[in-house]
């Protein structure tokens, strides 16, 4: 069997920035465990599949894969399989994607990039004593929770952002001593270190070690939990963001309601046949 990969670099303006993505068109689903072990062989952070919706719901169903397991909502995976549809097609301006765990999820041309719709995730307050020990702190201007197993992390200064050095076994591993985080025990907590930054209004790095990326380049999902966070701290409806990874990437970010939306661009990298 051959199918189609693309690798697109995500919230990039050009290779080598921003977070790449296979995005793998079926016709229709292969089993999880063929899905899962594509993704582990791509060893990129996410895997994103696609099929032909047969409903009226969206274009496309859309489901996405570290290389240990699925995830419940990635946001680069989802700008790139947007750029994927659409730089195939001139006319279209969107496409919808129906998920299993997020709803629908659109993407929409603006300008020379993308605008991406998730859900607004807001997290709420929770003490988060071993993960703040994992990243290397003594202590954070604000710790909070999502349940869909976000940690944020609030710090005060962009340099305290870049000088991280987590100790990821230990961040990769839920603690009895956080029961927020501990809960089914499964080790795919995603912690979210954020600040006001220099050049940008705000700036990040993601660790996602539970789910084999220690460092993850820009994070789509992670967004959808920081912009109900940094738009009330701003008290405005939009800001923009740099997510400090090697890599590195831009985007914009604004609150619409019970929606976060996420600016950025894209860059198709390699196209070719994966034999199965």
């Amino acid at each position: 069997m051959k199918l189609p990969i693309t690798q697109i670099d995500a919230f990039a303006s050009r290779p080598f920035e921003g977070n790449p993505a296979a995005v793998m068109p079926l016709t229709e689903w292969l089993d999880d465990a063929t899905l899962q072990a594509i993704a582990a062989e791509n060893n990129l952070s996410e895997t994103a599949f696609i099929v032909p919706d047969t409903t009226d719901a969206s274009d496309h169903e859309l489901r996405w894969f570290t290389p240990t397991s699925e995830v419940v909502l990635c946001g680069h995976a989802t700008l790139a399989s947007g750029h994927y549809v659409l730089s195939g097609d001139p006319s279209r301006d969107s496409v919808r994607f129906r998920t299993r765990k997020a709803g629908i999820l659109s993407v929409t041309r603006a300008g020379d990039g993308y605008e991406l719709a998730l859900p607004a995730w807001t997290p709420e307050p929770r003490p988060l004593p071993h993960i703040v020990a994992a990243l290397g702190l003594q202590a954070a201007v604000e710790t909070l929770w999502h349940p869909h197993r976000y940690a944020l992390i609030v710090l005060e200064h962009a340099d305290q952002i870049l000088a991280l050095d987590p100790d990821f076994r230990a961040l990769g591993r839920p603690s009895a001593a956080d029961p927020e985080v501990a809960g089914s025990a499964e080790p795919d907590v995603l912690t979210i270190v954020t600040a006001p930054g220099d050049d940008t209004d705000v700036v990040s790095r993601v660790f996602a070690p539970g789910a084999g990326i220690d460092e993850d380049p820009v994070t789509g999902s992670a967004h959808a939990v920081m912009t109900p966070y940094w738009t009330q701290r701003l008290g405005r409806d939009r800001f923009t963001a740099f997510q400090a990874s090697a890599r590195g990437g831009h985007l914009t970010c604004r609150l619409d309601g019970d929606r976060v939306v996420l600016g950025g661009r894209c860059v198709t990298v390699l196209e070719g046949m994966f034999y199965l």
